[in-house]
């Protein structure tokens, strides 16, 4: 797996399409604080750490609005082959403020808006709609 931050999305993705409700991705902090961070938007319902066969895993529920599901699309932006940064002054709201850009900025793994309200900038991951 060449990038398992993009997996993960589309698995989460792919299973609101299929209506279940649960998805379990291999662990790893990255994808830990970008759940949390997807959890905070209401993007997935629930995050947590479980251990499966020895092996820590992320169990993450996905989230529903009147039977869809709430992510209708997810397009990674900076890839392993090609890296992209915004400074705190290029980042623009994405679709009039219904989806989302997810950064890793010295702070943490932010939003679009608390990157902004925090004055930083970072490497854009994805967006989310």
């Amino acid at each position: 797996m060449t990038d398992p931050i993009s997996s993960m999305l589309i698995m989460i993705k792919n299973a609101g399409n299929a209506s279940r409700d649960s998805i379990t991705v291999p662990y790893s902090k990255i994808k830990h604080a970008i759940a949390n961070c997807l959890l905070k938007e209401g993007y997935v319902k629930s995050v947590t750490k479980k251990t499966t066969k020895d092996f820590p895993v992320l169990e993450i529920g996905v989230a529903f609005r009147d039977d869809k599901p709430r992510i209708n699309d997810v397009k990674r932006i900076s890839k392993p082959s090609r890296r992209m940064y915004a400074g705190v002054k290029e980042i623009k709201p994405f679709k009039n403020g219904f989806g989302i850009f997810v950064l890793s900025t010295p702070k943490g793994i932010l939003t679009d808006k608390e990157a902004k309200k925090e004055m930083v900038g970072g490497e854009l991951l994805f967006k989310i709609w």
